[in-house]
């Protein structure tokens, strides 16, 4: 899967995770960027997104994960 692909179903699973319609996604994004993104947030970010994608991420690789880009490229990697 292609990250022009990725970017628009994780925008609707950010948009659920964290119930803002208008909320718009970017490579440079981070948890400081969006209002509630918490450590409970990202827990239910992380597991929407496995789901979502049918992958499985480790707990390394969520902990290395720096902004929403780094996030793409990780499901870019696991679904190929």
């Amino acid at each position: 899967m292609q990250q022009i692909e990725i970017y628009p179903r994780l925008t609707d699973i950010f948009r659920d995770v964290f119930d803002d319609p208008r909320l718009v996604i970017n490579p440079l994004l981070t948890a400081d960027d969006v209002d509630g993104w918490d450590s409970l947030y990202h827990i239910r970010l992380m597991l929407s997104v496995q789901e979502a994608f049918k992958i499985k991420f480790s707990a390394l690789e969520i902990g290395q994960l720096k902004n929403v880009g780094d996030l793409a490229s990780l499901i870019e990697r696991k679904s190929t």
